[in-house]
């Protein structure tokens, strides 16, 4: 059901957008006839902008994976490097919260984790929203930050990781079955600023499941029971991810990008000195504007690493067929 509504929500916007071009053309033409320079300037911007959602909508036809069109979760963790990593960890948190506020999707942090001094040791998000899995699956691995350190006195130049994790939130046509004896429940006291009930009673809940080594946790609720079901339905999704990883044989090149939080495992590299660059290590985008991406500019690394991911399932289904 929900495919049928995203394809027809693709359409919609698809007709508008031939509507909207068709009408600014003619916009473009009656200011031209009647010289008003002001009014062909306003339209070709216009345009522009209609040139870039054209462009956005072609990848979005893309998104035709199993379970693209869910809300997802996304997890962050900062690498070895104490404050440093955990700054890291927590500039990218930002970064795809304005990612998403900017593409009008809800976002909620269900756990997060305070670092000593600074930044995050970890934190979800559930991103809410049409294709909002499909968008940022591409965003899974290791990210690494070149920078003068703001915590060094001497002003060196420091080299830190985090890794970003995305799932799917699982809808109730997907069955997922979790046995309660594989289960270990933990529960702490919720972290962070808040009311009164904060700090004082144990109502956060963190989940592992043995056989697989997942661990969600949740503390957006003040009712232990509310955090309880939140956190299952998280390892559910958990678990479906990695199902479809084992039927997705490009996004293995994810899960082992997973695998170590450091050298030689970054999908992408942020480098605010000597020089101002940043670049997609397995598509080659780059872009010469860090405070731009970092303030959620991430579209084109994301369109160029669907498009690769894309292009590698049918060029392995092709070889398979043969």
């Amino acid at each position: 059901m929900r495919e049928r509504t995203t394809l027809a929500n693709q359409v919609e916007g698809v007709q508008r957008l031939e509507s909207d071009v068709a009408d600014t053309l003619e916009l473009v033409a009656m200011a031209e006839a009647e010289g008003d320079a002001a009014m062909v300037a306003d339209a070709t911007g216009s345009l522009r902008a209609l040139a870039a959602e054209a462009k956005r909508r072609e990848t979005e036809s893309l998104l035709s994976g199993e379970a693209d069109a869910n809300d997802c979760y996304l997890e962050i963790n900062a690498g070895a490097g104490g404050t440093e990593a955990q700054d890291w960890a927590e500039m990218l948190l930002r970064m795809y919260s304005r990612w998403s506020e900017q593409h009008g999707y809800k976002i909620t942090l269900m756990e997060s984790s305070e670092g000593e001094q600074a930044g995050i040791k970890s934190a979800t998000l559930q991103v809410s929203g049409g294709q909002a899995y499909g968008w940022l699956k591409t965003e899974a691995g290791v990210h690494r930050l070149v920078r003068i350190s703001p915590f060094d006195a001497a002003a060196r130049r420091q080299t830190s990781f985090a890794s970003v994790w995305v799932y799917p939130v699982v809808d109730d046509s997907i069955e997922i079955e979790v046995n309660e004896s594989d289960l270990k429940v933990d529960t702490f006291r919720a972290s962070g600023a808040g009311g009164q009930h904060v700090n004082k009673t144990e109502s956060a809940i963190r989940i592992t499941h043995v056989p697989s080594g997942i661990i969600v946790a949740c503390q957006t609720d003040r009712s232990q029971h509310r955090n309880r079901a939140t956190a299952m339905n998280m390892l559910k999704a958990r678990l479906y991810e990695a199902e479809l990883q084992k039927r997705e044989a490009a996004a293995a090149q994810t899960e082992a990008a997973k695998t170590d939080i450091g050298w030689g495992h970054q999908i992408r590299s942020y480098v605010l000195a000597p020089y101002q660059l940043v670049k997609d290590l397995r598509t080659g985008v780059e872009k010469g504007n860090p405070d731009a991406v970092l303030d959620g500019s991430l579209d084109d690394f994301m369109a160029a690493a669907l498009a690769a991911r894309v292009g590698a399932t049918r060029s392995e289904a092709s070889a398979s067929a043969q």
